[in-house]
C-alpha cells in the first residue's frame, strides 16, 4: 500500500512552522519562518496577519520540494495556532487592524466587566466553566468595540490566528472546539457558544464564527493556494486546534494521568481528560481538547521561552555574535554559562512575569523581577536564574494540576525540551520523571499531523495516532539537588505577594 503523507502548520508567536510527516511519524521537511511582534503601548501585542500568511508561503515552499513526494498521496493538511488572538474581518474577510495577540493584556477592565454582567465568578463559571482572563478573545472583542467603533462596526465575524490561515488555505470561515474554549464565551460542556452570556456583553452572535471539531474537515485548497504556494489543489483540510491544546496531543497526551508541559513562547502545563470537570474557582483553563469527548486541564504561564528569548536578545549580545561567527548555537553557549552555576543559581531569582501573568496570578500588572543579585552574581548564574524562574512558575501549575488530577510523569516538549539542562531542572524542581518523545520539537505542528491523519482516515483515533509517538529520552530527579530547588522555590512563592502592591502602584503610574 501507497504511504500516506501529511501537512502541519502552526502559527506561533514568533514563527510559522510547516512540516510534512509520513504516515508512520517520521518528519520528512520541516521549516520555521519568523515574523515580527509589535508593541505599540505596554502590555499590548499584536501582529499582521498577513506576516503569517507570508511565512507560510515561504515554509511550504521550501519543505514540498524537500520532502519531494508524490502529490496524489498527500493526504490532508490542518493547523495548530497560538490561541486567543483577535483577528476581525470585514464584509469581504478582509482583516480590519493588527491581530490582538494571547500575550496582549490591555483588556482587565473589560474582562472585569464581562466578569460582574454574568454575575460574579461563580456565575461566569456556570456559562463557560472558566475565567475571562486578559489574555482571551472575549476582552479584546469589548476593548475593540469600546475603543475603536468606527473599526468595530465594520467587523462582520472574527476569528483566530490558525483560522486566518485555514480561510486563505481553503476560503472557509470557522473555528474549532479547543480554540473557542480559549475566547472566553464558549460553552465547554456543550461544546457550543455561550448564547446567553454572548447577549449579556452585547454582542451579535453573528460575529462569531461556526464550530468545528479538531478532526473535522473545513474545506480544500483552492486553485489560488495551491497556485501561492505548491500544495496540490483539492487537498482535504482540517480544522485544526489551539496550540495549548493541540501541542500535547502532538506529544501523545490524550489520556489522564501524564502532565504536558511545553515551554514555546508561553508555558503549558496541560492534561488530557476522558470527561468533563467542573473548574473550582475557575483555577484551571478547562478547554474542549481535539476530539468529540475529550476535555484538557491546562495552566498556562506567559512568558516561558518568550523571557529565555527576551534574556538572549537583550543581555546576550555576545552570544549571538560568536554564534554569528560559527562559534555555537547561541542557546547552547547560553546553556554552558548555566552550567558554570549551581541548582538555585547562587541565589539569584528571577520571575518570569514579561506580560503579566495568567496561572496562578492572573494579573496583567505583574512584571518580571531579578531577585537576590549581588556583586559575586555571574552572567552562569543570571542566565541560570532565568531558566528556573520559568521551571518554578511551571512548578507551580503542575502542583495546581497535581491537586486536581494524580500526576504519574511528565512529558516536556517546545524549545525547553531540547536542552538537556532544561530537562534535568524539570525534573528535579517537579521532582517527577520527564520524557521527551518524538516529534516532540515539532511542537503544535506535529498535533496537526495527528487529527489531520484521523480526519483523513489514516489512523481510526487519537488515541491510535499517537501510538506512533516514541519515548526519546528519560531524565529522572536527582535526589541530590533537591533541598537547594526547594529551598529556592519556596522563596520563589513569596516573591509574586510581597510585590503585589508595587505592581498594582506601577500601572497605576504607567497610566
Amino acid at each position: 500500500m501507497a504511504s500516506k503523507y501529511l501537512i502541519g502548520l502552526d502559527i506561533g508567536t514568533s514563527g510559522a512552522k510547516c512540516i510534512l510527516v509520513d504516515d508512520k511519524g517520521a518528519v520528512l521537511a520541516s521549516s520555521t519562518q519568523e515574523y515580527p511582534l509589535s508593541t505599540p503601548k505596554p502590555g499590548w501585542a499584536e501582529q499582521n496577519p498577513q506576516d503569517w500568511w507570508d511565512a507560510v508561503v515561504r515554509g511550504l515552499k521550501v519543505i514540498l520540494p524537500k520532502a519531494n513526494v508524490p502529490k496524489d498521496q498527500i493526504a490532508g493538511v490542518s493547523f495548530s495556532g497560538q490561541m486567543h488572538g483577535l483577528v476581525a474581518l470585514d464584509k469581504d474577510l478582509n482583516v480590519i487592524r493588527p491581530a490582538i495577540l494571547w500575550c496582549d493584556s490591555r483588556t482587565q477592565k473589560q474582562c472585569d466587566w464581562i466578569t460582574e454582567k454574568a454575575g460574579g465568578l461563580s456565575g461566569l463559571l456556570t456559562y463557560t466553566n472558566n475565567q475571562m482572563l486578559a489574555g482571551y478573545t472575549g476582552g479584546k472583542l469589548i476593548w475593540f468595540k469600546e475603543e475603536e467603533p468606527e473599526l468595530f462596526a465594520k467587523m462582520t465575524r472574527f476569528i483566530c490566528p490558525k483560522d486566518y490561515i485555514r480561510l486563505k488555505v481553503c476560503g472557509e470561515l470557522a473555528i474549532d472546539a479547543s480554540d473557542a474554549s480559549g475566547t472566553g464565551f464558549f460553552n465547554t460542556r456543550e461544546r457550543v457558544w455561550a448564547d446567553d452570556l454572548i447577549a449579556l456583553a452585547g454582542l451579535d452572535k453573528a460575529i462569531f464564527p461556526d464550530v468545528l471539531e479538531s478532526t473535522d474537515l473545513a474545506g480544500r485548497v483552492t486553485r489560488a493556494c495551491a497556485e501561492e504556494t505548491g500544495l496540490p489543489e483539492g487537498l482535504p483540510v482540517y480544522a485544526g486546534g489551539g496550540d495549548a491544546v493541540i501541542q500535547t496531543t502532538g506529544a501523545g497526551l490524550v489520556k489522564p494521568g501524564v502532565v504536558g508541559v511545553v515551554i514555546g513562547t508561553a508555558g503549558n502545563v496541560s492534561m488530557a481528560l476522558d470527561r468533563y470537570f467542573d473548574n473550582p474557582k475557575g483555577a484551571l483553563q478547562m478547554f474542549c481538547n481535539n476530539a468529540p469527548g475529550l476535555w484538557q486541564a491546562i495552566g498556562c504561564t506567559l512568558s516561558a521561552g518568550g523571557s529565555y528569548r527576551w534574556y538572549r536578545d537583550t543581555l546576550c549580545e555576545h552570544l549571538k555574535e560568536m554564534a554569528a561567527q560559527g562559534k555555537g548555537n547561541v542557546y547552547d553557549l547560553m546553556g554552558k554559562a548555566a552550567e558554570q552555576s549551581k541548582p538555585g543559581a547562587n541565589g539569584v531569582l528571577f520571575a518570569p512575569y514579561m506580560s503579566g501573568e495568567r496561572c496562578p496570578y492572573p494579573d496583567p500588572n505583574a512584571r518580571g523581577v531579578f531577585y537576590g543579585l549581588s556583586l559575586s552574581s555571574t552572567r552562569g548564574d543570571i542566565t541560570r536564574a532565568v531558566m528556573e524562574g520559568v521551571t518554578y512558575s511551571l512548578r507551580q501549575l503542575v502542583d495546581l494540576m497535581n491537586s486536581f488530577v494524580s500526576i504519574e510523569k511528565v512529558y516536556t516538549s517546545g524549545g525547553g525540551s531540547v536542552s538537556p539542562l532544561w530537562r534535568q531542572m524539570q525534573a528535579d524542581i517537579f521532582d517527577l520523571p520527564v520524557y521527551t518523545m518524538s516529534a516532540s520539537g515539532e511542537g503544535g505542528a506535529y498535533g496537526a499531523i495527528l487529527v489531520a491523519g484521523v480526519g483523513a482516515g489514516v489512523w481510526g483515533s487519537l488515541e491510535e495516532a499517537a501510538s506512533i509517538i516514541q519515548v526519546e529520552t528519560e531524565t529522572l530527579p536527582i535526589r541530590e539537588n533537591q533541598k537547594a530547588y526547594q529551598d529556592a522555590y519556596s522563596l520563589y512563592c513569596e516573591l509574586y505577594g510581597a510585590l503585589k502592591p508595587v505592581y498594582d502602584k506601577g500601572a497605576a503610574l504607567a497610566l
